[in-house]
């Protein structure tokens, strides 16, 4: 079962790995390394949670910007939908945002 996917429950699993469960030639772990919320502007709807989530993939894998199924041994199995934001020496940087209404 899966936790629930919060700024606060990402926040808590900074540094950790996650893997990828795709097809790929080997397996693929993403390293979670920021957690940004986004504040609600005036004009915006509130009781909103909205935060991205920044992971660090291998330097020679490419991941293309799609919805990955992934697992993490504290928050479970959950889909996330990644996108690219470029590459550095450590590899590729990809991010995923999220814009939903709580549900306190």
């Amino acid at each position: 079962m899966s936790k629930k996917q919060t700024e606060a429950e990402f926040t808590k699993h900074l540094n950790t790995q996650f893997r990828l469960l795709a097809e790929a030639p080997r397996p693929i772990d993403l390293t979670l390394v920021s957690v940004t919320p986004r504040k609600i502007e005036a004009q915006e709807q509130a009781d909103m949670e909205r935060f991205s989530a920044i992971f660090m993939g291998p330097p020679d894998i490419f991941i293309p910007q799609q919805t990955y199924r992934v697992s993490h041994p504290e928050m479970g199995e959950f889909d996330i939908f990644l996108v690219a934001l470029g590459q550095d020496p450590e590899g590729f940087k990809y991010e995923a945002v999220y814009n939903y209404y709580r549900k306190d």
